[in-house]
């Protein structure tokens, strides 16, 4: 398939070298028609979040809504479900020991372990009928919010050029609207905070855009907050730098009109991250994922820091992930090269093989005042990055818009090159774009990769089934010894007693007869999670509570 892929390429270059005279009429008809289209700003912002959504509707009969499949996944629709019910936490269970399972918090009280801007989207979602929508509706968000800063940044014929790059890479094929794992909110709130930089650094009237720069850092804040923090410091300083001397003119109105809006928003903000963090931790200063890592994890943040002493758990499961896996991977003689390879995904995600061509330009961006900042703050924010041991592409998501811009200042630096007359620099960049999309749609290509479906199908068909029978039900989920930690059932929904489907852990030396005393009322069922084929099967229980089978 890949060979494939790569001959449509190497045919697709072929043509449009050949077709060059005939190509530059209908690509010259084709981008004065973007530039009209583009002196409508407005029309550009509200256009982006309509084509990502009707675009990816359009997609559902090849890639249909997903599954969750990773841990992270089950805890935000955890956080989710909690919202949707009008809560910001749960009450610890009694019987926390069988549904305890990864990056939830089951006491002091039964949460995600994650911020919670990504539940309040999955819990719109949920309140519109199914989670994934809430996904569907960040991601467009997303696409608008590009839009504007990209706007704020460049000539408007570019900045759609560089919001349809987005929408290609970022957006309606990546796993970030197709999982429930985040990415889309923190990229949201990246782009209005570089997008209002500048309109309130060169316009007079800045209340909506400091108001809008408020809005991104509280996305931020409740999304990725560290990554968040790291990457609105550049944007603190150069605001401090340019616009707020005491000796320029104008100074108290610049202070009402271009910072007292965001820090009232910032001020709400922080108030609700200490009693979300109150509420969840029982401390406003403590938060959750912090928590977490205390009572499961002990795992370090930097590649600076030594390794922690490994816990111990009641169950194998969270032994073979917090110990073998997740020291292996990260602290053991392969953590460089797994660094390294999580980094080049990152870098892929962003850029992918076409647009890594750009990095040729580097010189020219490096050097260029007008986007000067973008640079200082991706490699700012680069940095810490790669000093972080846990990495995935949506840590880097508050960069979403910074990116797409250097990308496209980069495609306007290529588009200068000549040699000995010839354009060669507009025909690399009008190359480009068509590989962008190329790559995504050929056979074999970056984008269309249907989700995954393998475990996580077994146990959403076994939810649907027994959520369309009229009773309750509790299942008690066994693995083999050699399980794969990955795969994880046991996820349960917020309000456990009430749910029809209640996920519980055998636990080995555990008697399960509270558990089945407790849950008197209910069909009981056994699924062996590692089994070729996992099905329901009636649990039978002796004296003990235990299955004699």
């Amino acid at each position: 398939m890949e060979g494939l892929s790569l001959t449509i390429l190497a045919v697709l270059v072929l043509l449009t070298w050949l077709a060059q005279g005939f190509a530059e009429l209908w690509l010259k008809r084709i981008e004065e028609a973007g530039t009209r289209l583009a002196r409508r700003k407005g029309t550009v912002i509200i256009g982006a979040a309509m084509v990502s959504i009707v675009a990816r509707l359009l997609l559902l009969p090849r890639i249909p809504v997903p599954i969750p499949n990773i841990h992270d996944e089950f805890s935000y629709l955890l956080a989710g479900d909690t919202f949707a019910h009008g809560r910001l936490t749960n009450p610890p269970h009694q019987l926390w020991v069988f549904f305890d399972t990864f990056h939830v918090l089951q006491h002091p009280t039964y949460a995600s372990m994650y911020p919670p801007a990504q539940g309040m989207v999955l819990a719109l979602g949920q309140l519109l009928g199914n989670p994934w929508i809430g996904v569907l509706l960040s991601a467009a968000a997303m696409c608008a919010a590009v839009a504007w800063a990209l706007q704020g940044w460049l000539p408007a014929r570019w900045a759609l050029l560089g919001t349809l790059l987005a929408i290609l890479r970022v957006d309606l094929l990546s796993y970030w609207v197709d999982s429930y794992w985040g990415g889309a909110v923190a990229a949201t709130g990246g782009a209005l905070v570089i997008g209002a930089l500048p309109r309130i650094l060169h316009r007079r009237r800045r209340v909506r855009d400091s108001l809008l720069l408020g809005v991104g850092a509280a996305l931020l804040a409740n999304s990725r907050p560290v990554e968040g923090l790291l990457f609105c410091l550049p944007v603190a300083v150069i605001l401090a730098i340019r616009l707020f001397p005491r000796t320029s003119p104008g100074f108290r109105l610049k202070i009402a009109s271009g910072l007292l809006p965001a820090i009232l928003v910032l001020a709400s903000t922080v108030f609700f991250m200490g009693y979300y963090n109150w509420r969840v931790t029982g401390d406003a200063f403590l938060f959750p994922h912090v928590l977490i890592n205390r009572q499961y994890e002990n795992l370090s943040v930097f590649i600076w820091q030594p390794a922690k002493p490994a816990l111990t758990y009641a169950n194998p499961q969270f032994t073979d992930f917090f110990v073998t896996w997740s020291r292996k991977a990260f602290f053991g003689r392969s953590a460089a090269r797994n660094r390294l390879d999580k980094y080049r995904l990152g870098a892929s995600f962003f850029l992918g093989r076409a647009l890594s061509v750009l990095l040729l330009t580097l010189p020219w961006l490096i050097f260029d005042r007008r986007i000067r900042f973008l640079m200082i703050q991706a490699f700012w924010c680069g940095a810490w990055l790669l000093l972080v041991i846990w990495f995935e592409p949506h840590y880097a998501a508050p960069l979403t818009a910074t990116v797409f811009a250097l990308i496209t200042q980069a495609i306007r630096h290529l588009r200068q090159w000549n040699l000995k007359g010839y354009r060669v620099g507009a025909f690399a960049s009008r190359l480009i774009v068509v590989l962008v999309i190329a790559r995504v749609l050929s056979p074999g290509g970056e984008g269309i990769h249907p989700p995954l479906r393998t475990w996580n199908l077994s146990r959403a068909n076994i939810a649907a089934e027994l959520q369309d029978t009229p009773q309750k039900h509790l299942v008690l989920v066994r693995y083999a010894p050699d399980h794969n930690v990955h795969h994880e059932w046991v996820y349960n929904a917020a309000d456990i007693d009430g749910a029809k489907v209640v996920w519980a852990r055998e636990i080995p030396g555990q008697e399960l007869k509270p558990l089945l005393d407790y849950y008197r009322d209910r069909q009981v069922w056994l699924v062996n999670a590692d089994a070729a084929q996992p099905r329901l099967e009636p649990y039978h229980r002796d004296a003990s509570g235990q299955n004699p089978h």
